[in-house]
C-alpha cells in the first residue's frame, strides 16, 4: 500500500487558530471551569447552529488557506454554512473505491492505528486508554472479538468528512452511547480520559468478506452530531454511511479474529505507535474468513 507514514500516533495535529481558545480551556483554571458548560451536548447544539447559518460562511476561506485544502478535488459548491463546506463532497472522479470482494478498505480518509485484541488488552484511541468492553458497554459482544482486531481512523479536521461501508453486507440499528464531548487535540490528554467520556455510534454488521464486524463513530468536542444515513438496512461497499459535522473525529472498525491480514506496512508502523495515512476506499488489507 503507498500510504504515507505522517507521525507518531497523537502528536500531528492540524495547526489553526481554535488552538488558542482550546489551550485556554484545557490549560487555564477560568477556561476549565467554562469547558464544564462548554463541552455539554446542549453547548455543541448552540455551535452546530451558528456552523449550519451563513454567519459561518466567512470561516471558509481562512480554513482553506491555513489548511492547504485543494478545492480542485471536492465538487463545485456555493456554499451556504461552514458546515455546507465542512461535509463538502468529493468529484466522482477522485473517489477511488477498490472493489475486489477480498479486499480490505479504508472507510475514510484519516490516520490509521491498528490493534490486537486480547482477553484483557487495553488499547489507546487518541492518548486514551479503552477495552473493547468499555468502548461498547457490551462485555457479551466483545467477547466475541477477542483475537481481533480493532482499526482505528483518526480524521483531522483537513480530512473529507465522510465515511463509506468497508464491504457489502447488512446490519442492525445504530446505537447511541451519550457522553460529554471533548476534543480530538492532544491538549486534552494530559487532563481527561476523553474517549471514555466522547459520545460516539456503533453498529454490528454481517459482512460478505470479513464475516460479523463492528463499525462505529466518534465525535468531538463541538461535533454534537454524528450523521449516520440508515438505520437497519443492507449495503454495499464504498455507499456512503455518513459524514461529521464541524469537528475532528474518528471511525473505528472491529473485526473478529482470522478475518483478514493487515497490510505489512501497517502492522509494522503500529506496533511503533506510528500512524499511517489512509484515503477512502484504498486497500489496507486482505480477507481471510468470510464465516459469520
Amino acid at each position: 500500500m503507498d500510504s504515507i507514514v505522517r507521525s507518531r500516533a497523537g502528536e500531528e495535529y492540524v495547526s489553526s487558530s481554535d488552538d488558542k481558545a482550546l489551550d485556554f480551556f484545557y490549560n487555564n483554571a477560568f477556561g476549565r471551569i467554562c469547558l464544564k458548560a462548554v463541552n455539554k451536548p446542549f453547548a455543541a447544539k448552540i455551535v452546530g447552529r451558528y456552523m449550519n447559518s451563513r454567519f459561518s460562511v466567512k470561516r471558509i476561506e481562512k480554513f482553506v488557506k491555513e489548511n492547504n485544502i485543494d478545492m480542485s478535488l471536492y465538487e463545485d459548491c456555493d456554499y451556504k454554512s461552514y458546515n455546507d463546506f465542512f461535509t463538502r463532497r468529493l468529484k466522482e472522479e477522485n473517489m477511488h473505491i477498490c472493489m475486489d470482494p477480498d479486499a480490505l478498505i479504508a472507510p475514510c480518509d484519516s490516520k490509521l492505528t491498528a490493534y490486537k485484541i486480547d482477553g484483557d488488552s487495553v488499547f489507546y484511541i487518541k492518548g486514551a486508554p479503552y477495552s473493547l468492553a468499555e468502548f461498547l458497554k457490551n462485555e457479551t459482544l466483545a467477547a466475541e472479538f477477542v483475537g481481533g482486531l480493532m482499526l482505528v481512523f483518526r480524521l483531522s479536521v483537513d480530512n473529507y468528512h465522510r465515511y463509506c461501508y468497508f464491504d457489502t453486507g447488512t446490519k442492525g440499528e445504530n446505537i447511541y452511547i451519550k457522553g460529554v464531548l471533548h476534543t480530538v487535540k492532544p491538549v486534552s490528554l494530559g487532563r481527561y480520559n476523553y474517549y471514555k467520556q466522547n459520545c460516539r455510534e456503533y453498529t454490528v454488521m454481517n459482512t460478505k468478506s470479513f464475516g460479523k464486524a463492528i463499525q462505529a463513530e466518534i465525535g468531538a468536542m463541538l461535533v454534537g452530531k454524528i450523521n449516520n444515513h440508515s438505520g437497519e438496512c443492507a449495503f454495499t461497499r464504498g455507499e456512503e454511511k455518513g459524514m461529521f459535522e464541524f469537528g475532528g473525529s474518528t471511525v473505528v472498525v472491529v473485526l473478529r479474529a482470522g478475518a483478514a491480514v493487515l497490510d505489512k506496512d501497517i502492522v509494522l508502523n503500529s506496533g511503533e505507535g506510528i500512524e499511517t495515512e489512509v484515503h477512502i476506499g484504498e486497500r489496507i488489507g486482505t480477507a481471510v474468513c468470510t464465516e459469520g
